[in-house]
């Protein structure tokens, strides 16, 4: 009853920030189960389709983004062509992704020394439908309809987390197949609440052309980011997996998994940015607020979790993954640094995304890049890995910040001139 009265008090973006720390409590926990039911050694295939995920995750986004922004943007026959249009090419690009997995699997196997090729046959199949759940995902997102989209994570989270749990205690078959099995069927979940309201499969669609080169400009955009998100995020994990050894490899995985917590609470923040920011430009109203608010948030809560992981990094390690991973405890506090700067230079990026500006993107790009090239000449342990992300993450968050004081300039004497 009291439960009951407090949720109806909550607003709908304050149920959906709750959501989202369960759904990546729920994440965080079926990582941290495999990692303890498995041993470094298997939950490294395991933590690499996970890193597969993520990276299918970021490619989608852009579908996501894309669809939320014109969902604002976009009214009456607009909208309903858009979302048809939209809906097409992101299901083609998900077959295309998916069959490519399916085709180059074997090379994969040998590229990230897995014990089977047939993980990323299966995480292909998987692919198209989470295409079709990311712009889903979108209506509701740029509708502002956070009850749908919270149940929508929910769906996919939770029965990740069961379904795995079942195929691991109940089939005797290699645990890489089962974790990718699991992945696959809960995309099926996650498509749950799905918005039938405006498809029309045996229609064509177009839309005017102006509003077409717009689409085509912002999303590329997006992907472009994207696409530097996923070298930014993902790099270090698919490298250790190349020049380390299977049981190293899945020392560094736990250690990147307790280290991100801050960036997975980032994304909350660019859920509910996104929208804000492009509905208060619409209005002609100012939108910096919005940013210092969600940067503030981050900020505080990365302090947090740096000092919590310089303090007791044993005892995080031990809680979460156990003994046999503690090695790897003197680099938490450093890898939490990386993923704390990365995740406030994100809010700024996705701010600048939101109003269609190009330089961020760039800069994101050079730096992802050079987090690479820095990984590739310096990887002699696990510590120079996360000392070269410290490097281009504090120089990425430095430009960030340069381009937002310069950007806030040009805007007051664009408005003193007018």
């Amino acid at each position: 009853m009291i439960l009951n009265t407090a949720l109806k008090k909550l607003s709908a973006e304050q149920k959906f920030m709750i959501s989202v720390i369960i759904v990546n409590g729920g994440n965080y926990l079926y990582n941290l189960i495999l990692g303890r039911i498995l041993g470094p050694a298997q939950f490294a295939d395991a933590a690499l389709l996970i890193t597969f995920l993520l990276v299918l995750s970021f490619i989608a986004m852009t579908f996501q983004l894309s669809t939320a922004k014109f969902s604002v943007l976009f009214e009456d026959s607009i909208f309903k062509s858009f979302i048809n249009i939209i809906y097409k090419y992101s299901s083609s690009i998900g077959v295309i992704f998916g069959v490519l997995l399916i085709i180059f699997s074997k090379q994969l196997q040998q590229l990230f020394n897995t014990q089977s090729a047939a993980m990323f046959t299966i995480f292909g199949i998987g692919v198209p439908i989470y295409f079709i759940m990311s712009v889903n995902r979108g209506v509701f997102q740029g509708n502002k309809k956070f009850d749908s989209l919270a149940v929508t994570y929910q769906g996919e989270m939770l029965s990740r987390l069961i379904i795995t749990l079942i195929l691991i205690y109940t089939l005797g078959l290699q645990s890489s197949i089962l974790v990718a099995l699991g992945i696959a069927i809960s995309f099926l979940f996650g498509l749950l609440p799905f918005r039938f309201q405006d498809i029309e499969i045996t229609k064509k669609h177009k839309l005017p052309s102006a509003e077409s080169k717009y689409i085509i400009k912002f999303f590329l955009l997006t992907a472009f980011y994207e696409f530097t998100q996923i070298i930014i995020n993902n790099s270090d994990i698919l490298m250790v997996k190349h020049y380390f050894e299977t049981y190293e490899a899945g020392l560094y995985a736990s250690l990147a998994l307790i280290g991100r917590v801050v960036y997975f609470v980032a994304w909350m923040f660019v859920m509910l940015l996104l929208p804000k920011v492009v509905e208060k430009q619409k209005e002609g109203e100012s939108h910096a607020p919005i940013l210092f608010k969600y940067v503030f948030y981050i900020t505080l809560l990365s302090a947090s979790i740096v000092l919590g992981c310089y303090l007791f990094p044993e005892f995080v390690i031990n809680i979460m993954f156990g003994s046999e991973y503690l090695s790897v405890a003197p680099l938490l506090w450093k890898y939490a640094i990386a993923t704390s700067l990365f995740a406030i230079s994100n809010i700024f990026a996705y701010y600048f995304l939101s109003l269609d500006q190009y330089i961020p993107v760039i800069l994101s790009a050079l730096l992802g890049v050079s987090q690479v090239v820095l990984i590739i000449f310096f990887h002699d342990t696990l510590s120079d890995i996360v000392i070269m992300q410290i490097i281009a993450m504090a120089i990425l968050l430095i430009f960030q910040i340069f381009f937002f004081v310069s950007y806030q300039k040009l805007s007051k004497k664009g408005s003193t001139n007018h």
